[in-house]
């Protein structure tokens, strides 16, 4: 297990970068590094873990050798429990151990991104290794709305990025009637004023 693989995956902004040991058909284990580190946190640990397992030890956005987020744009701990929803989708596990360490399991205001996950996606976790953190607590009349809210908030925005395509072209008309559809509060001459800065003329139209 002291050899490893170096992966990418391909993200919006770039990619997300990690580091793989053991055979790729074992039990997949997906690794979660710490505040201001990266995947070599678990260079050392990796080697005395069983050697049945496919280990995969991502560098979170912004972290080691991955992309940065555009300039300007926040790293909420939210966005990096997305990351770990990206990572998983694009190894197509359905179902994996999850290990997370410092940031990867733990920080102030409820940011613990590994026991977010589970909490989030708890079909997709078999096991979770905790190291340095007690679990991931919401006041109990907050649970159901969370757990809710954020992973609708999750899941549509990997929808959107899985379907993304080149914008279509239209005419104006074409333009300000699918304008109108979605927003049936608008009167033509309001949707027309609000398309004068809302759309980009190409040859194409």
């Amino acid at each position: 297990l002291g050899m490893f693989s170096e992966l990418k995956f391909p993200v919006p902004w770039g990619h997300v970068a990690a580091k793989a040991w053991g055979p790729s058909d074992g039990h997949p284990v997906l690794c979660l590094h710490g505040w201001l580190d990266n995947a070599n946190t678990f260079d050392k640990l990796i080697p005395l873990l069983p050697r049945d397992c496919y280990y995969v030890a991502m560098d979170f956005s912004g972290h080691g050798l991955s992309s940065h987020r555009p300039a300007g744009s926040p790293y909420h701990f939210l966005d990096y429990v997305s990351d770990v929803r990206r990572v998983a989708a694009a190894l197509q596990w359905r179902r994996f151990t999850l290990m997370g360490h410092s940031m990867g399991n733990f920080s102030l205001s409820y940011c613990l991104i590994s026991p977010q996950f589970c909490f989030l996606y708890p079909e997709m976790v078999d096991k979770l290794v905790l190291l340095e953190n007690l679990g991931f607590l919401l006041d109990p009349e907050d649970t159901e709305a969370w757990l809710k809210a954020k992973r609708m908030a999750i899941d549509t925005l990997l929808s959107l990025e899985a379907k993304q395509q080149a914008p279509k072209a239209r005419s104006r008309e074409a333009a300000l009637q699918r304008l109108l559809e979605a927003n049936r509060h608008l009167t033509a001459e309001g949707g027309a004023i609000l398309l004068q800065r809302g759309a980009t003329e190409t040859p194409a139209g």
